[in-house]
């Protein structure tokens, strides 16, 4: 063959030779083989080198499922129960009653015209102190945070006296449905059961 480096002498030499025998001065009866056998020592350090490998993988596994073991076990086990409470759902639902409130403008408006639609009631008087105006403030934003869905509810606030609401809050008052009734028809309405 043209360009090989190996010829037929080299062939001739390989086959002329007789080949080995066991008996006939080899010093390993596996030295013909391409592999040597392992240390006894390499064996036993790589099988501690797969024992600790898997260690650490169940070490990082661990550390990666704890918080959501630990979530479920404090949602289902646990069960917190912090809350802030700002109000109470009147339980159970009272009807609307046939009164006549008026607005602040003098008008007399139904009740009945809130039926059908969830109400956000708010009972102070006119004057509206600080802690008012703060409560009519949280009852603003509650009904903010329902963003396109917040025609769904109703902002009451009902004075239950003769003193008018300070000017300042006229501008926050525009979405809510403000109404002056009796003392005595709004505790009937909203009475404990």
């Amino acid at each position: 063959m043209s360009g090989s480096k190996s010829s037929d002498a080299s062939f001739a030499h390989a086959a002329s030779q007789a080949p080995e025998r066991p008996g006939n001065g080899a010093a390993h009866p596996l030295g013909l083989t391409v592999h040597s056998l392992p240390e006894a020592g390499d064996a036993v350090a790589g099988s501690q080198r797969t024992r600790h490998g898997r260690l650490k993988m169940f070490g990082v596994l661990l550390i990666c499922a704890a918080p959501v073991v630990a979530s479920y076990f404090t949602y289902y086990v646990i069960r917190p129960e912090g809350r802030r409470v700002y109000g109470e759902l009147i339980n159970p639902q009272r009807t609307m009653p046939e009164l006549v409130g008026t607005s602040l403008e003098g008008k007399p408006v139904p009740l009945a015209s809130l039926k059908g639609q969830w109400l956000l009631v708010s009972v102070a008087g006119g004057d509206c102190n600080e802690p008012c105006q703060k409560h009519l403030y949280l009852q603003r934003q509650l009904r903010e945070t329902l963003g396109r869905e917040k025609d769904r509810v109703e902002w009451v606030w009902l004075v239950n006296d003769a003193a008018l609401p300070p000017p300042l809050l006229a501008p926050a008052l525009q979405q809510a449905t403000v109404l002056r009734l009796a003392p005595e028809a709004v505790a009937g309405w909203l009475a404990p059961a």
